[in-house]
């Protein structure tokens, strides 16, 4: 697969809104409203292909219709189905500026050039992105702010990263 098709998930279905086949859907998009643009929407092994129509905001995501979805049954069954769209179909991004998706597996170094692991996952609990690091030499992984001043260097052509975290966040450091 190429860089292009590579597939970004970019929501997730959380079952049936309603009787009449709308569903309920968490938006990955930076404007959750957003995601309709990027139709059709494919599932994880491109099986199903789904047109959208955003319908109304929920508390925790979007109400919105899905071509060929008719009932609360059909609407029931996608339950926990992420909705993904190919790589190029995704907007290009400012200067230090990332796709998620792009950062998980990257090699950190430190500004000493020593490797500490692999972003296994991007967190973000509401108070800033955190990097996830997982690493052989690790015995647990560790989390770093993803800012600028943590993370001075993404090179995503290289798929490193390098990382100056705050005192005392890296073990025996």
């Amino acid at each position: 697969m190429t860089d292009g098709s590579k597939l970004i998930c970019v929501g997730a279905l959380a079952g049936a809104f309603g009787v009449r086949g709308e569903v309920r859907l968490k938006s990955f998009t930076s404007n959750p409203d957003d995601i309709a643009n990027y139709a059709p929407l494919l599932t994880e092994n491109g099986d199903k292909c789904f047109e959208i129509v955003v319908t109304g905001r929920l508390k925790n995501g979007l109400a919105a219709r899905l071509s060929g979805i008719v009932n609360k049954d059909q609407a029931d069954d996608l339950k926990g189905t992420k909705l993904y769209v190919p790589r190029d179909r995704l907007p290009s991004l400012q200067e230090d500026e990332f796709y998620y998706s792009d950062l998980v597996g990257m090699i950190v170094y430190d500004t000493g050039g020593n490797e500490l692991g692999k972003v296994q996952a991007v967190l973000n609990h509401g108070a800033g992105d955190i990097l996830e690091i997982h690493g052989v030499n690790l015995k647990t992984s560790i989390l770093i702010p993803f800012t600028k001043e943590a993370v001075p260097t993404v090179d995503i052509a290289d798929r490193r990263i390098v990382t100056d975290p705050p005192d005392g966040l890296l073990p025996g450091v």
